[in-house]
């Protein structure tokens, strides 16, 4: 669970199914909200890269209880993607 407001560090190291790290072309970040609908889209550069780790900081919605976040990407001509949701509390 994370705070509205506070900064969180979006994370994914894109890997194969035998877990090969690739680098993906066409890297974006998509930030959903609860219901599936999309807050925002970050396309994603070597700057937000450290040792084949791709990474975002983003603040957290004080009018949301939970988002989704989505890394996403293209290798070998195929989709790469994964998926992952955080609950956000106003306090504790």
């Amino acid at each position: 669970m994370a705070f509205a407001g506070d900064t969180v560090r979006f994370r994914c190291h894109f890997r194969t199914f035998d877990g090969q790290s690739v680098e993906p072309a066409d890297v974006k970040l998509t930030i959903y909200d609860s219901n599936k609908q999309q807050i925002k889209q970050i396309t994603l550069t070597d700057t937000n890269k450290d040792n084949g780790v791709y990474f975002y900081d983003y603040v957290l919605p004080t009018n949301q209880s939970e988002i989704i976040f989505e890394f996403s990407g293209v290798y070998n001509n195929k989709p790469i993607l994964v998926r992952d949701s955080v609950k956000i509390q106003f306090n504790k």
